[in-house]
């Protein structure tokens, strides 16, 4: 029902999604005696810097490990310590471009008051870079896994919606496209929950006493005039305009968290897809057909045929798609003003056309995030 996952932390979301970072405080030489996996043997009890205490490992991943530890500089408080493999000329200078976007957003944000990850520190260790982040609670994603895939109650939707908008907005404001959001990526700040009866499916369900969020992973996060890659977001987040080799920006952004915010209201991914010609297909069953011009324009014209996508209705994955896919309306649980407001919010974000599709200033304007009386849609600091 839900994508697969082998940690139940949301440090494995550091651990998977924050691409390696680099630079340093210090210059250090690389010593002897990391592991097989090329992860340095920290074990509880060891510090490093003579300040990180290390409590136990809280992930692992391609890039490092991810470690809990207490920061005796800042008064024993818990951490989340990122200490990435050792890289080579390439990693690094994309490190240098994660902590250059990290330490822009703890400038301009001192009081973190925008939902995005704060980043403490960063430093060479033994040479390791490693950058230490405030600790979080589970990811949106993990949550949602361990309550069986129950869908969020639409307050709760409402409340994370608002701040992954508002959090999102502040970086296209600034010029940044995240370019990787899913609910991995969208952490809580606090874990505690209560258990509910869940009437409608009959079975208990955990309640967070605070939707508190914030967004994680900025690896992957691209300024206007900087090289924009080809492919970018994790495929069941994925714009039409990236698969159609369109050229993408700001929106590509607007596009995933429709299929987040999805996500959470339905209990399952929109497009479970592996595959570039099954997501068009589904994407025609949920929204329609692709607009001629994006078709024209695309560079895979090896996807359609006579300005029409090829159809696979009698393959197995056209039987997926027609059985997996239904329009955006039939998902809606309640005829309910709220819940039609929902609908509304999420076919806007998910708009074929990238010029057409709503922007996030305007998302936290729209009635379903911005009910009367709400503050929400405040001016976002620019970076200087």
């Amino acid at each position: 029902m839900g994508k697969t996952s082998s940690s139940k932390t949301f440090m494995d979301c550091l651990c998977l999604c924050l691409s390696c970072g680099g630079g340093g405080a210090e210059e250090a030489t690389a010593e002897a005696g990391d592991t097989k996996s090329g992860h340095p043997p920290y074990g509880p009890g060891d510090v490093l810097q003579e300040r990180y205490q290390v409590v136990d490992t809280l992930g692992e991943g391609t890039f490092g490990q991810v470690l809990r530890c207490w920061d005796s500089a800042r008064g024993g408080r818990g951490v989340a310590l990122k200490i990435l493999k050792k890289v080579d000329k390439y990693g690094e200078d994309d490190a240098r471009l994660e902590i250059l976007v990290l330490e822009k957003l703890s400038r301009k944000d001192p009081a973190s008051k925008i939902p995005c990850v704060q980043m403490l520190d960063w430093f060479y260790h033994r040479g390791h870079v490693c950058i230490s982040f405030q600790l979080l609670a589970l990811s949106t994603f993990h949550f949602q896994k361990e309550n069986n895939f129950l869908p969020y109650c639409l307050q709760h939707l409402r409340h994370m919606a608002q701040q992954i908008c508002h959090a999102v907005s502040f970086l296209h404001h600034n010029k940044l496209t995240h370019t990787d959001l899913k609910p991995e990526n969208i952490l809580f700040v606090h874990g505690d929950y209560f258990l509910t009866y869940n009437t409608h499916k009959k079975c208990s369900e955990k309640r967070l006493r605070d939707t508190s969020v914030r967004v994680v992973d900025f690896g992957s996060a691209t300024f206007e005039h900087e090289h924009h890659s080809t492919v970018v977001s994790t495929r069941h987040y994925r714009a039409p305009e990236v698969i159609l080799e369109l050229g993408w920006s700001h929106p590509c952004d607007v596009w995933s968290i429709g299929c987040i915010l999805f996500e959470y209201y339905q209990g399952s991914t929109l497009y479970q897809t592996h595959d570039n010609e099954e997501h068009l297909a589904m994407m025609e069953h949920i929204h329609g057909p692709i607009p001629q011009r994006m078709i024209q324009t695309s560079r895979k014209q090896v996807y359609f045929q006579h300005g029409r996508l090829k159809q696979k209705d009698i393959s197995k994955s056209g039987r997926h798609v027609s059985a997996k896919c239904r329009p955006l309306r039939e998902c809606i649980q309640s005829q309910s003003e709220e819940h039609q407001q929902f609908l509304d919010l999420l076919e806007k974000m998910l708009e074929y056309e990238p010029s057409q599709r709503i922007s996030l200033s305007r998302a936290l304007r729209h009635p379903f995030l911005a009910p009367p009386g709400s503050a929400v849609g405040s001016q976002s600091p620019d970076f200087r």
